[in-house]
């Protein structure tokens, strides 16, 4: 496609954002008798599938993300009564534990693996990868909340922890296509056991004639990262168009980078996508997404799989399509990306970075990207009767905030957005812009007009 579409991401950087999934361990670490129903948890469940893996350990990277810390030391304070990060069960009400609703605890929704046991997005399943807490444990966890999650007390049904019944997700059932619009999608493949595997497959639309798109969903199956659609930029060379339809893995088996999808990557533009299982966004009212006739996406999903066996992976999109009489803007993307990045080791860098915009622009949505070692990512508008507003913040870099703006950020020519990103680099080595995980990224992506 040639025509403007939202939130270019590049593959590698997204692939780049690998959420250190927590595993389930063979055997739990040596640790005292547990006395508390909470002690018993941390001994089952935290220290078993959530701390020894890294993940959510004090000092980590993942757990300075997130805030969520589960050793022994720190998780119950990090836990109970404290108001989660993630921006839809923040606005949800939502806490991580919400002694005696459990309903209201984001904890518990983060531990069943049907995508359907919430409606909004919390982010993936966990844990990621891995396999999921039985049918027991989150059961025991579930009375400990209703109870009131106290930290002291040992009444519970212990026999919960040792019902080895596995969670059983009720099937996955694909997307059901639109009822006016088109389904693209990535049929059924496997993920090697201990093994992310992302791969892209560049699909045909389907549509004979231009079309305006303004809602799309997605639907992946349980443990995938991300699945994007990705469009190509204007004047993309022929030997960087993919061959379409095939399988093209971005890694190959030893983990190593598939080189054969460099020549592709820096013409790639995101359309359209998501981080969660499943994702349903709409653009306002009489704004859409312009799909010229005859036109191809390159899309891209990432699973994670952390457990011994294989696992299938199986992604769905659906492009629901208006009539262009129904449209007054059709939607531009704000591509603002940062190179000039440099951070020094073991230490916190904070880079601000100003973009003014050469014509009137009006922004509808903002979202941010950054990398494992980016802590906090405000967004600022510089100049007019605004300047200096944060009109965006967000501390979680693996799935971040998309904030859609009922009243439209007008910026005039002349005036812009200023990026404000504090990183963390707790690394021996200094950290520059690039496309892999061990780099880092400052970009902001929108949709405007």
């Amino acid at each position: 496609m040639t025509r403007p579409s939202p939130l270019r991401r590049s593959v590698a950087a997204l692939a780049a954002t690998l959420i250190a999934a927590c595993s389930d361990s063979e055997r739990a670490p040596s640790a005292p008798a547990a006395r508390t129903s909470f002690e018993r948890i941390q001994r089952d469940v935290f220290d078993r599938s959530c701390a020894t893996s890294g993940c959510h350990v004090s000092g980590s990277v993942f757990a300075l993300q997130s805030g969520l810390v589960l050793d022994g030391a720190s998780s119950y304070a990090s836990l109970v009564g404290v108001r989660p990060k993630n921006a839809a069960a923040l606005a949800d009400g939502m806490w991580r534990v919400r002694p005696r609703r459990s309903d209201s605890s984001l904890l518990l929704h983060k531990l069943h693996v049907e995508a359907t046991h919430h409606h909004a997005d919390y982010g993936s399943v966990m844990p990621l990868g891995g396999v999921p807490l039985t049918v027991g444990q989150v059961e025991y966890i579930r009375r400990w909340i209703d109870a009131g999650a106290a930290r002291a007390g040992d009444d519970l049904d212990t026999t919960l922890l040792a019902d080895r019944t596995a969670q059983v997700d009720q099937g996955f059932v694909p997307l059901a296509p639109p009822a006016v619009g088109y389904q693209l999608k990535i049929e059924q493949f496997t993920v090697a056991p201990n093994f992310e595997r992302e791969l892209f497959s560049y699909r045909k639309v389907g549509n004979a004639t231009d079309v305006y798109v303004n809602r799309i969903e997605t639907k992946m199956r349980t443990n995938s990262h991300h699945f994007i659609a990705y469009d190509l930029a204007p004047g993309t060379p022929a030997s960087a168009v993919p061959p379409p339809d095939v399988l093209r893995d971005i890694r190959n088996a030893d983990g190593s980078l598939n080189l054969l999808n460099m020549r592709t990557m820096p013409y790639q533009v995101f359309f359209a996508g998501a981080m969660t299982q499943v994702s349903d966004y709409r653009l306002p009212d009489g704004v859409a997404l312009f799909v010229p006739a005859g036109a191809s996406l390159d899309l891209n999903s990432h699973y994670v799989n952390r457990t011994g066996s294989a696992i299938p992976g199986e992604a769905y999109i659906n492009l629901h399509t208006v009539p262009a009489s129904q449209v007054q803007r059709v939607a531009r993307t704000l591509n603002l990306n940062n190179l000039s990045i440099s951070l020094p080791p073991h230490a916190r860098t904070t880079l601000t970075r100003t973009f003014v915009m050469s014509q009137p622009t009006t922004v509808i949505m903002l979202t941010s990207h950054m990398h494992a070692r980016g802590e906090r990512f405000v967004i600022r508008i510089k100049g007019g009767a605004r300047d200096g507003e944060v009109v965006y913040d967000n501390t979680d870099w693996a799935h971040p905030a998309i904030v859609t703006y009922t009243e439209p950020i007008v910026l005039r020519a002349g005036e812009g957005l200023t990026s404000v990103v504090t990183y963390n680099n707790a690394t021996d080595r200094t950290i520059t812009f690039g496309l892999t995980s061990e780099d880092e990224m400052d970009i902001i992506f929108g949709y405007a007009y």
